[in-house]
């Protein structure tokens, strides 16, 4: 099969869909890999390395969508990305087409084959290729936070440690997932008092044990949001439903009762945000206030250590995309029951139920397809 590696156009996007490493293995069992001119470059891997793992260097992304039988992204496919898929060409990058009706269309009118990241699930529940972005998305969260909450970049200026004497940051963190797990991790290991909110009793009382009561967690509701949001200083949302829009936690309303200059992360952005009064934000244009609170609402936050999260997401990556590339979609999605939860648009057919509801488009089952 002909591997496509194009070029991440996103708003300072600096991945790239294969890491030198894991297009050799590619290469190694048979396949061909075409990667676009200085498309590494922003994660540091110039393309002599992709030269040295046996990878052809092409000048386009003209030419990479037309030649490749599976194009390998990190971003979901901006417009002028869609216009270059074809009819039973494979896509294989992250989607989050539940918030972006736009997006749904163009792939559906692509006849592209259409495979999310963040949907692949395995039986336990786990998102195997969305975990390594969200643990990196957690993590740079409170960095940020803590970076947005001093007063030159328009924050209250707490520092989140404190200093003796001085209490430390209060932190929120919505969500006991991977993203709220690595938030807290940071927020508690920089010295701040951290409180994480979730549904699930099982997950909370991990959370405390592993933490050995260092963190607070607090059942996710109204009422407990309204009683803690005035003593905030960072909220952040990293709330993950696959396939579906994240639910409001955070309403307009609530942002009456906390504090002038506190700062609101919202890492559930990609999946239309968890926060009411969110919207996605660029990394060169990062943030935003409503009701004197800032807001910051970047869409692709890995994108800012593009070294780290394109080894990152590689590693989760290239299993799948090697059974997808050695057996053809059909017979990998047959094998694989995980993979299969990955296939969302499909050859002008939506096959992820959720984001069939989401758009009010009509929902055919891959067993219709695939068989």
């Amino acid at each position: 099969m002909i591997i496509g590696v194009p070029t991440e156009i996103k708003n300072n996007e600096y991945r790239i869909g294969l890491t030198p490493g894991a297009a050799a293995d590619y290469v190694v069992q048979g396949h061909s890999v075409i990667v676009q001119k200085d498309a590494g470059l922003g994660s540091s891997f110039p393309d002599d390395l992709y030269v040295a793992a046996g990878c052809e260097i092409v000048t386009t992304a003209a030419e990479v969508f037309a030649r490749a039988e599976m194009i390998i992204k990190v971003k979901e496919p901006q417009p002028v990305e869609i216009a270059m898929l074809r009819e039973g060409q494979i896509l294989y990058t992250y989607l989050h087409l539940a918030p972006d009706p736009e997006q749904t269309k163009g792939l559906i009118k692509s006849g592209a084959v259409c495979i999310a990241y963040e949907t692949v699930e395995l039986p336990d529940g786990v998102l195997p290729l969305l975990a390594p972005m969200s643990e990196v998305a957690g993590r740079m969260a409170t960095q940020v936070g803590a970076h947005f909450l001093e007063k030159p970049c328009g924050g209250r200026g707490v520092l989140m440690g404190g200093v003796p004497g001085v209490a430390p940051a209060n932190v929120i963190v919505l969500g006991g997932g991977v993203v709220g797990t690595n938030a807290a991790y940071i927020a508690k290991g920089m010295g701040a008092n951290v409180t994480v909110m979730d549904i699930s009793l099982p997950r909370m009382r991990y959370l405390q044990d592993i933490w050995e009561n260092k963190v607070t967690t607090l059942h996710s509701s109204r009422g407990n949001l309204l009683d803690i949001l005035p003593q905030a200083d960072l909220v952040i949302g990293g709330i993950y439903i696959p396939g579906a829009k994240a639910p409001l936690l955070v309403t307009r309303d609530m942002l009456n009762i906390m504090k002038p200059g506190s700062v609101i992360v919202d890492v559930a952005i990609d999946q239309g945000g968890c926060i009411e009064t969110s919207k996605p934000t660029t990394h060169s244009e990062p943030t935003f206030y409503v009701d004197d609170i800032l807001h910051y609402g970047v869409a692709n936050m890995p994108g800012a250590v593009p070294n780290t999260s394109t080894r990152a997401l590689s590693n989760a990556t290239l299993r799948y995309g090697l059974a997808i590339a050695n057996n053809g979609w059909k017979q990998a999605l047959r094998d694989d029951s995980a993979l299969a939860l990955g296939a969302n648009v499909i050859e002008g057919k939506v096959v992820y139920e959720s984001v069939a509801v989401e758009h009010g488009l009509e929902y055919t089952p891959l067993s219709e397809i695939i068989g």
